[in-house]
């Protein structure tokens, strides 16, 4: 194999901690006064973040909100394992390398997506059609994000094996101009990345539905959920709320992650139509739906180890 049996996990602790953002010290106190949120573009996070509804419901309890900005999944879940944040968002696939790399964090509570909001793309006058057409290609993804479950999922459905393209690994934003340079053949990314794609005539050849489950989660630093466990259960109960909202008022979210976002309106509503914003507790199904994808990493030799993931979930119970 191409690639190092180790190669992604080792990254999780060094590479990914230098492009973490503004870092913050770890909470020592006993008394909480502050709670930090690890967020990117997608999803909701944005748009309760432009509501201030965090800042409203934690004010009562004499306690601030700091947001802190990432380019995607797996900087954020570094930054809560090394405690410099306490919550974050993510897709599917970085907390299971996270969680091979020992990383200090648990599940709280999950998004099932309905499928649209990841995909992968290629320019519209490409001769690649299927999945199939991938074989010998240079395919561009976030190392150990979500695209990457999705890519390496596709891949399996069409029959071909990873080494059978050639990974690129990309952030959001180098992959942006990757795309539009024409180096490389193919990009596996997530909304409002995907939107804007297809804003610029970029052709999905397969949506995240068409070749496995995709579910966000919430997470937390496992010490932080250990002493302020009301909190974390306030978090989820917060963005429950939010989450019933945002199905009900899928314009105003539109609005309020343009405006926080910055991203293209249209992108934005696009996104913003074909998802989900639910959010549940972790449950069996769940679980096993994880589970599957994080044998199918060892699998590949891309995790060093089995791991289980009901290890590192935390048990929410809504109204409680």
């Amino acid at each position: 194999m191409s690639y190092s049996r180790r190669s992604v996990v080792a990254g999780f602790s060094a590479a990914l901690l230098l492009s973490a953002g503004p870092a913050a010290s770890p909470v020592t106190a006993q008394e909480l006064k502050e709670i930090r949120i690890g967020f990117q573009k997608a999803g909701i996070f944005p748009a309760v973040k432009q509501r201030a509804t965090l800042e409203k419901v934690f004010k009562e309890k004499g306690i601030s909100v700091r947001w802190v900005e990432f380019q995607f999944g797996p900087p954020i879940l570094e930054a809560i394992n090394t405690g410099n944040v306490d919550f974050g968002y993510a897709g599917d696939a970085p907390p299971i390398f996270a969680q091979a790399a020992r990383a200090n964090l648990v599940y709280i509570a999950a998004i099932p997506s309905r499928g649209y909001n990841q995909g992968i793309v290629v320019p519209e006058n490409s001769p690649i059609k299927t999945l199939a057409d991938l074989k010998g290609k240079k395919v561009g993804f976030g190392k150990g994000s979500s695209a990457h479950n999705t890519i390496i999922a596709a891949l399996e459905k069409a029959g071909l094996t990873y080494a059978d393209i050639t990974p690129v690994y990309l952030g959001p934003a180098d992959a942006v101009a990757a795309f539009a340079g024409g180096n490389i053949d193919a990009w596996s990314i997530w909304d409002p990345y995907l939107a804007l794609a297809e804003g610029k005539q970029a052709r999905v050849i397969a949506f995240s539905k068409d070749v496995q489950d995709s579910i966000s989660f919430f997470l937390a630093n496992k010490d932080f959920t250990t002493r302020h466990p009301d909190i974390v259960a306030l978090f989820n109960k917060t963005f429950a709320d939010e989450g019933k909202w945002a199905e009900a008022n899928r314009p105003e979210v539109a609005t309020k992650l343009q405006e926080a976002t910055g991203v293209d309106k249209a992108a934005t509503t696009r996104a913003v139509e074909r998802s989900n914003y639910t959010v549940v507790p972790i449950n069996d199904r769940i679980i096993a739906t994880q589970q599957e994808t994080a044998d199918r990493f060892h699998k590949l030799g891309l995790i060093p180890k089995a791991i289980n993931v009901k290890d590192i979930v935390w048990t929410w119970t809504p109204g409680s």
